[in-house]
C-alpha cells in the first residue's frame, strides 16, 4: 500500500465519524511518517511497509470508532500553540480562545498581581497567557491530579513552568483573596444532555463537562466563592454554554450586585463569556 492508496482507504473509513475525513486521514498519516503535509502530497507513491500499514490501520480504526483525534495524536493547537492532551483532560476548543483574548485585553490595561485559572485541565489558558505575557505569573488549579500532570507538561514544553504554578484545587477553595483576575472554563453541560452529545465528546472526562441538571452547578459555586476573593476592580471571565446567557447573568448579579456584568458573544454570535468586573 502506498501513501495515496492509504489516504483513500482511511478517508472512506472515517466518512461517518469525521467532519473532514480526508484531512484527518492526512493528519494521522503525517503523525505516522513524521512529515508535513507538503512532503506527504509530494510523494503519493511512497510505499508503507507492513509495520506502518498495521499501525496506520490501528489508529484509523480507533478514530472510526469515535476516539477523538487529539487523543490519538496526543496534541492539539490552541491560540497558535501546541498542547499535549490525554483522556484525562478536556480537549481545548476554539471557543475558549475568546476568553484568552479578553484576558489579554484586560491585562494590557490592568497589570495584575494575582491571577487564577480555575479548572485548568490541559493548562491551555494559563500557559498561553504566560507565553504571551512574559512578566505574568499565574496559579492554575484543578481538582484532577492527572489533569495537573498534563498542565505541568505543557508549561514545561513552553518554558513557562517557573511562572505557572499548578495546584490541586476544588474551584477557589484553597485561594485567599484578593485575586485581580479569575479565569475559568468550567463544566457547563447539563446532565440530561449527556446522551445527546457526540460519541467523541462523551469520551472526554465527564467531570470536565457535566454540571448538574441545568449545567450551572459549578458556575454557581464559582461565583459564590469569587464574591469573597475577587479584588476591588478585579475581573472574572468564565466560559458558558450558548443557552446559558440569561441564567448566568442572573446568577452573577445575585453574587455581585454592584459589579459591571456582561455576557459576550463568540464569533457565531452565541453567548459564550461571562465578564464580571467588581467595583
Amino acid at each position: 500500500m502506498n501513501v495515496g492508496e492509504a489516504l483513500l482507504w482511511a478517508a472512506r473509513k472515517l466518512v461517518h465519524t469525521a467532519e473532514r475525513p480526508h484531512l484527518e486521514a492526512e493528519i494521522l498519516l503525517m503523525e505516522l511518517r513524521q512529515c508535513d503535509r507538503t512532503t506527504l502530497f509530494a510523494h503519493p507513491e511512497w510505499e508503507l511497509d507492513s509495520t506502518q500499514v498495521c499501525r496506520y490501520a490501528e489508529v484509523v480504526h480507533r478514530r472510526a470508532e469515535g476516539t477523538p483525534l487529539p487523543y490519538i495524536t496526543g496534541h492539539i493547537e490552541f491560540c497558535g500553540l501546541e498542547f499535549a492532551v490525554t483522556p484525562a483532560v478536556l480537549i481545548p476548543r476554539p471557543e475558549t480562545e475568546l476568553l484568552v483574548e479578553r484576558a489579554l485585553d484586560w491585562l494590557q490595561k490592568h497589570p495584575s498581581r494575582r491571577i487564577a485559572d480555575i479548572g485548568t485541565g490541559s493548562g491551555c489558558i494559563a500557559v498561553t497567557l504566560a507565553v504571551m505575557q512574559r512578566a505574568l505569573h499565574i496559579t492554575a488549579g484543578d481538582i484532577s491530579a492527572a489533569a495537573l500532570t498534563v498542565a505541568q507538561t505543557n508549561a514545561r514544553h513552553h518554558d513557562v513552568a517557573s511562572r505557572v504554578t499548578c495546584i490541586r484545587a476544588d474551584l477557589l477553595a484553597p485561594f485567599s483573596g484578593p485575586l485581580d483576575l479569575i479565569l475559568s472554563n468550567p463544566p457547563y453541560v447539563a446532565d440530561p444532555e449527556w446522551e445527546q452529545l457526540p460519541d467523541s465528546v462523551r469520551q472526554e472526562p465527564r467531570s470536565a463537562l457535566l454540571a448538574g441538571l441545568r449545567g450551572l452547578d459549578l458556575i454557581r459555586r464559582l461565583l459564590s466563592q469569587a464574591r469573597r476573593r475577587q479584588a476591588p476592580g478585579g475581573c472574572m471571565l468564565v466560559e458558558i454554554g450558548e443557552k446559558q446567557g440569561n441564567a448566568v447573568q442572573a446568577l452573577a448579579q445575585t453574587a455581585f450586585p454592584r459589579a459591571c456584568i456582561d455576557v459576550l458573544p463568540d464569533l457565531a454570535g452565541q453567548p459564550r463569556l461571562l465578564e464580571v468586573i467588581s467595583t
